[in-house]
């Protein structure tokens, strides 16, 4: 049983439809283009917001019920998604062929966690960038989205370490408000990441 299936197949998106606000705002920062992949990508909303920007965007998630609504999403807003269904635990990582990965509250396990933050970095392409935000070790008490497993929760270090040889444009851990949908609501405790690979 998938519970991310079941939990997206009513009409209602439970994250919203709007890109995520630290997204948006990087991506208005930084000179981006060509393909981009969002992970673990749920309804959508990030992705179709990619391609909104002019970006040739993969979205890859393991509910098909999500994968459905961004197709949806897509549609309303005049946009191509290709959207696959992919299973992160089997999930196959080309060398050096995005310009761009994105995960936005994509969470985990940790030895999950640890092969997919690899295999993004094999992914993108020189000159490329990893944009995230996720919820810290620090978010349960906060009560405001997310896990409420702390194995599931991202420490600094993780991505501290796997990108130590990229070019750091952005970390930040600490307190943000996000309002997005049923599910993201109020003061929370995230990392956000954004790393160029650098050869």
């Amino acid at each position: 049983m998938n519970p991310w299936n079941t939990r997206f197949q009513n009409e209602s998106y439970v994250y919203g439809t709007e890109p995520n606000v630290f997204l948006a705002e990087m991506q208005r920062k930084l000179p981006l283009s060509g393909d981009a992949l969002a992970i673990a990508e749920g309804e959508g909303r990030n992705a179709v917001f990619l391609a909104e920007q002019g970006m040739n965007v993969s979205a890859w998630d393991y509910a098909e019920s999500g994968l459905s609504k961004t197709n949806k999403l897509a549609d309303e807003k005049g946009v191509k998604v290709n959207t696959q269904l992919v299973d992160l635990n089997e999930a196959v990582w080309q060398q050096n062929i995005w310009d761009e990965i994105v995960c936005i509250f994509g969470h985990f396990p940790e030895v999950l966690r640890k092969k997919t933050l690899q295999g993004v970095k094999e992914s993108v392409k020189p000159g490329g960038y990893f944009i995230t935000e996720v919820y810290s070790h620090y978010q349960i008490p906060y009560n405001s989205g997310g896990p409420q497993n702390l194995e599931l929760l991202y420490k600094p270090e993780e991505f501290l370490n796997v990108f130590s040889d990229w070019r750091i444009v952005h970390f930040f851990m600490g307190e943000v408000v996000r309002q997005e949908g049923d599910l993201h609501n109020g003061l929370s405790h995230v990392i956000q990441f954004v790393g160029q690979k650098t050869e």
